[in-house]
């Protein structure tokens, strides 16, 4: 017990910082390309920092592709979304009252309203699609042709936000390659490169051990692996967003730090979403079902509010009681 318990936690680690390795070298990609703030926030980051989640599912089901893997490929897929749109935004409005009071920024929120409101509806229409699907006919062809038109959703976000107008944000820290290596040139497109390729494979080999523990952990704590995958996963996985969004929401980035956590959504939404109808049995236990609709009824919540632009911190910290109610819930339902 005690080695699978240090084997999953090494993974996470694994996971974490190959993640942050991954983000500073896509957002030094981001100033080499001159992308917008939006672009950083919604797409260049939230991708980086969605890439544990998403390889989680896929090394469930490439590598266990027995029961077990889909069913470990299920809870990440639909748990990414409910801790993000809950637990992520939670933190969020938490933090933003934490650094008022501590004077590092105004308690109320600087947004470009208008990142928030895309991301916000591209992700509930491929997530209430994906949704619906495990009410569907499990019809192969019929869930491998819908999976397939989630995921193309997502270049046609892409192309919208690259259209969007928005300003070249400020560089980031060095990039880490250069740190370690002497250099001071961190606008070296092949030390950018590099460092990204890296972080993938950190990432990959992260993600095969940690599917492998949470199989191992589940088998010893008597919890079924959807159930496991749904609450500890998105922990690990996502504590990339969580910690850009901390940080940039310190430096009054508000929209950086939004756009981190609804970018992550819709590619979620789309990616993840469209692999699991196509690609999984989509069978959806109560807590899956449970985690997928608290994610997008919250979204929607988000998504009014947004068009309102009454976000606030107050709002925000919500999402973290309902992550505890939920989590509550499913422990109940053990």
């Amino acid at each position: 017990m005690l080695l699978a318990a240090a084997f999953l936690i090494l993974s996470m680690a694994l996971i974490v910082a190959s993640s942050e390795l991954f983000t500073n070298g896509i957002e030094w990609l981001g100033q080499r390309l001159n992308l917008n703030e939006g672009v950083v926030g919604s797409v260049l980051a939230a991708i980086g920092t969605a890439l544990p989640e998403t390889l989680v599912p896929l090394v469930a089901i490439v590598s266990f592709g027995s029961e077990q893997g889909n069913e470990v490929s299920i809870g990440a897929i639909t748990g990414s979304p409910f801790m993000l749109s809950t637990l992520t935004l939670g933190l969020c409005g938490i933090f933003v009252y934490v650094f008022h009071r501590r004077g590092l920024r105004p308690l109320e929120l600087k947004l470009d309203y208008r990142v928030l409101k895309r991301d916000l509806r591209f992700f509930l229409l491929a997530f209430s699609l994906a949704y619906l699907a495990c009410f569907s006919p499990a019809d192969p062809l019929l869930r491998r042709g819908l999976g397939t038109m989630i995921i193309l959703i997502y270049p046609v976000y892409i192309y919208f936000t690259l259209k969007a107008d928005g300003n070249v944000g400020e560089e980031p820290g060095a990039l880490y390659l250069s740190r370690f290596g002497g250099s001071s040139n961190s606008n070296s497109l092949v030390l950018i490169l590099l460092q990204v390729m890296l972080s993938i494979l950190g990432i990959a080999v992260g993600a095969y051990y940690f599917v492998d523990g949470i199989q191992d952990v589940s088998q010893m704590l008597g919890f079924p692996p959807q159930v496991l995958s749904i609450m500890i996963s998105p922990i690990a996985t996502e504590f990339p967003e969580k910690m850009n969004s901390i940080l940039w929401l310190r430096r009054g980035k508000d929209t950086l730090a939004l756009g981190n956590v609804t970018g992550a959504l819709v590619f979620q939404g789309t990616i993840l979403g469209g692999f699991g109808v196509a690609c999984t049995q989509w069978n959806l236990g109560l807590d899956a079902k449970i985690g997928a609709a608290v994610a997008i009824v919250s979204g929607a919540i988000t998504l009014f509010m947004a068009n309102k632009e009454k976000l606030s911190f107050r709002y925000l910290t919500l999402g973290a009681v309902v992550y505890l109610i939920c989590i509550l819930v499913f422990q109940s339902n053990k």
